[in-house]
């Protein structure tokens, strides 16, 4: 499928969870295994910025945040159809300008390859940050 110029970026929800499974297959990340959840994990967080070719689910970015101090970018992904022609970085460009009055816009990028990325759209590494995580497989 040959993408159109015009890339239409929003804050509904009006994905499926056919949308949701197939962006997040195209990308080849693990989560496309968990339509639902992935789905139900969209429809409870606090942004969620897609970007739209007619009805083509081009990629998403989301945020949850406190309301007030902290705004946590999660997920970013772009359907590799799409790549390269900056729907990722628009898609972040979004949430900083949803964010720009929080203390702190944080992410982690799940693969340090992905660094330069945010780097380049204005972030910068947290000084002796690491980040953690518990993996309850037993629950996926």
């Amino acid at each position: 499928m040959m993408p159109s110029m015009a890339i239409e970026y929003t804050e509904d929800k009006r994905f499926t969870p056919e949308q949701v499974q197939r962006l997040f297959a195209s990308a080849g990340w693990d989560s496309a295994r968990y339509p639902e959840r992935v789905w139900r994990a969209l429809m409870g967080s606090d942004t969620v910025v897609s970007a739209w070719d007619g009805d083509q689910l081009a990629g998403l970015a989301r945020a949850i945040d406190d309301g007030e101090m902290l705004a946590y970018i999660h997920w970013v992904i772009v359907d590799p159809d799409y790549r390269g022609r900056h729907v990722g970085a628009q898609l972040v460009e979004h949430m900083k300008a949803k964010y720009r009055d929080y203390m702190f816009l944080e992410v982690m990028p799940e693969e340090s390859k992905n660094a330069p990325f945010y780097q380049r759209l204005g972030f910068t590494l947290m000084e002796d940050g690491r980040a953690m995580q518990i993996v309850h497989a037993e629950n996926n």
